[in-house]
């Protein structure tokens, strides 16, 4: 999308016009107060925003918190009862206490690659499957750290595997017993199972759902299809880098009409989201910027910002950061995201304006330059001839072709750095109409 420059003049030197009948008017180069603005589309967003959802089948058997309520960071939101993951666990928690006395054994020689390989088959469909449950966790945080966890564990049982199978080599080639192999064996097994264990214990304890970040409940994910994703709500104040992020997970539902809340005692698959935290304690802006002003949009540049849901209100508003990718824009051109920190709003009539809530369509008027007491023309004075801006100067009655380098523009005035004296006088409207060394209406 193209921003619209704007201008913001304060004159300090009137302009007269004339021209009569003829559709040329004359004016004056003063002196004014000028701040070149830019406009951007843009969003509201929460400072930070996390979905719990599910990590195993099951059922909801509590939710102690409602819509709208406050939550701090930590406290128990809702518990799924999976009795799958507990099976799971109880399952592991027996595999592990039966190898936990288990030493060396009498297997002959060519069943321990077998047994080799049944072991790491089910070693590989352990970590595959504990892979899979954590692809379910909509919080980017809890989900890290669960892969790191399965990460580990992979890594601790492929050392104790690549031992025992150079052990069981060795074996085959004689230079080692085949007591040693089973005791190298069963300490793989014993890291296959403590892995298992450990990932199984993981998924029970991530049935009880705990807020990541201090903040509002709703609950569900997002509530309309169409909405922005969670991703895109969040990180102004923060440069992007909420402290929990949530991919938008799929809920019990979605789209308008459809309330996406899990009720109690209803069934749950893993990965339904069950509510979400938003953390609406510093509000910011994700703006558009166009590829043709970006390089303009500096950090601690301040805006005013007008809102859909709030006619009459303006908010302040300061770049925090701008990005060095490009993003498709809404109309298929180039734009960069602006972040931007927002402050408090007031209607015209100086009344506070309401706070606004993530997602709400909102348009940056972004100050990206100014300049104070410089010499201006009004806008339509400057036209384009063969790259170069120009003016048509007054001098003795006649018209003069006067090129110009211009600094801070707009909509009304524009600065002009050479080419032109506070206090000249030049065409300032039906430029095309006049040829050079013209005679002027005074």
């Amino acid at each position: 999308m193209t921003a619209v420059a704007v201008l913001i003049v304060v004159s300090l030197t009137g302009a007269s016009c004339t021209g009569g009948d003829s559709g040329i008017g004359l004016g004056s180069a003063g002196r004014s107060d000028v701040v070149e603005v830019v406009d951007a589309p843009a969003t509201i967003t929460a400072r930070a925003a996390a979905t719990l959802t599910a990590a195993a089948d099951g059922t909801l058997i509590s939710l102690s918190v409602k819509p709208g309520d406050t939550v701090v960071a930590g406290q128990v939101l809702a518990v799924v009862d999976s009795p799958s993951a507990q099976q799971r666990l109880k399952e592991a928690g027996e595999a592990l206490n039966a190898l936990k006395g288990a030493g060396g054994g009498t297997v002959g020689v060519k069943n321990l690659s077998a047994q080799q390989k049944q072991t790491d088959d089910a070693a590989a469909k352990a970590f595959a499957d504990a892979r899979n449950a954590a692809a379910q966790i909509a919080d980017v945080a809890v989900r890290t750290t669960l892969v790191t966890q399965i990460d580990l564990a992979e890594r601790t049982y492929q050392e104790a595997a690549a031992s025992a199978r150079a052990v069981i080599q060795s074996v085959q080639r004689g230079l080692a017993s085949v007591s040693q192999a089973m005791t190298a064996l069963t300490q793989a097994q014993k890291a296959q199972a403590q892995s298992a264990f450990d990932l199984a214990q993981s998924t029970v304890d991530q049935l009880t759902l705990r807020a990541p970040v201090a903040g509002v409940i709703q609950l569900g994910g997002t509530s309309a299809a169409s909405a922005p994703s969670i991703t895109d709500l969040i990180g102004a104040a923060t440069g992007g880098q909420a402290p929990a992020a949530a991919a938008g997970a799929g809920g019990t539902g979605s789209g308008p009409g459809v309330d996406p809340a899990v009720p109690m005692g209803g069934r749950v698959s893993a990965g339904t989201a069950i509510l979400t935290v938003v953390d609406v304690s510093e509000l910011g802006l994700m703006a558009e910027v166009d590829e043709t002003d970006v390089l303009l949009v500096q950090p601690g540049i301040t805006a005013h910002v007008e809102l859909d849901a709030a006619p009459g209100a303006v908010y302040d508003a300061t770049v925090s950061s701008a990005d060095v990718l490009p993003t498709t824009s809404a109309r298929g051109g180039v734009a960069y995201r602006a972040r931007l920190t927002l402050g408090a709003g007031k209607y015209d009539d100086g009344r506070p304006a309401p706070a606004p809530r993530p997602g709400m369509n909102a348009v940056a008027h972004l100050q990206v330059r100014s300049i104070q007491g410089a010499v201006t023309v009004p806008a339509a004075a400057v036209f384009n001839v063969g790259g170069k801006d120009v003016v048509w100067l007054v001098r003795g009655g006649k018209a003069i072709q006067q090129p110009v380098s211009v600094g801070v523009s707009g909509q009304d005035r524009i600065q002009v750095l050479n080419g032109v004296s506070d206090g000249d006088q030049l065409v300032v409207r039906g430029t095309d109409k006049v040829k050079q060394g013209m005679e002027l209406p005074q």
